[in-house]
This record gives C-alpha cells, structure tokens and sequence, in this order.
C-alpha cells in the first residue's frame, strides 16, 4: 500500500511506521503524501481507535530532505512545503488519538511531528531540536505545533539557537509525556496506545474534538462549547453505558466506534 510508510493493525491500535532509515526518516515529497494517507486510513478504519507513529532505523526523523532546496521558484516551494506539513492540520483534525513513539533523534519536521502528535513517549536516548536555522532555514512549519505545546518563550529559544535537548529537558519544559528506557520503548509506546484504545472510542473522539476547538477561544466561549459537548456525549450508547457500568461495578461494553 505504501513504500516510505509500514502500516500494522493491532487490538485496536493502528501503527504507522516511518520507513526511509537510509535517510535519517527524512521527509520527502512521497513520505509526505503516505504519512498524511495512512494517518487518514486509519482515522477511517473502524478497527482502531488509537494512532502509534514510530519509525524504522537509528532515528525517528531528522527533518526535510533539503536536496529539494535547489533554485525553484516561489511557487513550487510553496506546494512543497504545504504538502511537508499537512501532518500538522491532519493530526488536529483526527478524533483518534495519535501518539509518538520517538527513538534518539528527531529534529526539524522531526520535531514538529512529535509536537504535533497528541502525546509522546520517548527513550532515554531521544533528543530534539529545531535545528533548520543552523542551515540558513527556519523551522517556521514545526513552530506552529512546538507553540501550541510550549509557548512563546520555549518556541522561540528553540527556533532561534537551533539547539539540541535531550529527553529529560523535552519532558520538564512539556514537549513529551514519558521517558522509557530505550530497550523498552517498543513495548511502552503500545501499552501506551492500548490504555487509550481500551477506554471508550467515541467518548475519547469526542473529546480530543472539543479539546481542539476549544483552544483558541476566549474563556466563556470554550465553556459554553465544552458544555454542549459534554451534554451530547451524555446522550450518547458509550455515554450511558460507561456511567452504568461504574454504578453496577463491571466492565463497560462499548457500543460505539
């Protein structure tokens, strides 16, 4: 189905793989375009209710392949990069879960992806930078998501120096969720995954939905959203069900995808 991306369904997790080790996972146009297709593939297969991205090799990913940065003109560099980062709309827009499971580095649109991935769990040996200021660029694209999740200051420094953290600075300053220790991160990330996957699909689409809206409004607004919400998932087969099960101490029987 894909040549730079591996696809596996498993007890309700979907894995999507990164698959150009040669080059670091680089992205280039084609594994652009099969990221974003497998991460819709699996928002649309009934079968998942969480997303995993990983990656095959030494690293998780280490930015754009910039061989593409060569004398085209304005306009084709603007489809390129609009197409490098999709993942970015495409992830916010899921009502799955999408986790990243990152081993040692990821940097440039490495770390952009990682930022903008719901959660992320890391080996020991992981570390991240927005490092394209260090070859003449700019992480503008991976700032969007690192901003959402850091805040002005943090983006800023790390856009600016293009320095390199490592996991324990990524997890104290909020970039990721879990440090494991690397031998490990296989297992953890899909126990990770599957404590999601076990818990209601449709109360958990639902909500990472309302999370995404609410964001941005001003405070009685994601209030009032959040309340309407939260009143049509109480109406909801997964909504009644959950909160009977709780009340008659036994396991819940999803009924929704």
């Amino acid at each position: 189905m894909f040549n730079t991306i591996l696809t596996e369904i498993r007890e309700k997790v979907g894995i999507i793989t990164l698959n150009r080790p040669e080059f670091n996972n680089t992205f280039n146009i084609e594994m652009a375009r099969e990221l974003n297709d497998a991460l819709e593939y699996m928002e649309d297969n009934e079968e998942v209710n969480v997303v995993l991205v990983n990656a095959n090799g030494k690293n998780f990913c280490t930015g754009i392949d910039i061989n593409y940065v060569d004398g085209k003109d304005m306009d084709e560099y603007l489809s390129w990069v609009r197409l490098m980062e999709r993942m970015n709309t495409t992830i916010s827009g899921m009502g799955k879960p999408v986790i990243a499971s990152v081993n040692r580095i990821a940097v440039a649109n490495g770390i952009g992806l990682v930022a903008a991935c719901d959660l992320a769990i890391v080996s020991d040996t992981a570390k991240f930078g927005a490092t394209a200021i260090n070859v003449g660029l700019f992480c503008m694209g991976p700032a969007v998501p690192i901003y959402k999740s850091l805040g002005r200051k943090r983006t800023l420094e790390l856009i600016m120096t293009g320095d390199i953290i490592d996991a324990k600075k990524a997890l104290d300053i909020g970039l990721i969720n879990k440090i494991v220790p690397a031998d490990d991160l296989k297992v953890e990330s899909f126990e990770y995954a599957k404590r999601l996957a076990d818990k209601s699909p449709r109360a958990m689409q639902m909500g990472k939905k309302s999370f995404y809206e609410m964001e941005d409004l001003k405070f009685s607004d994601a209030l009032e959203l959040t309340n309407y919400q939260f009143a049509t998932l109480c109406t909801t087969e997964d909504g009644i069900e959950g909160v009977r099960a709780f009340l008659e101490k036994r396991d819940p029987q999803w009924k929704s995808k």
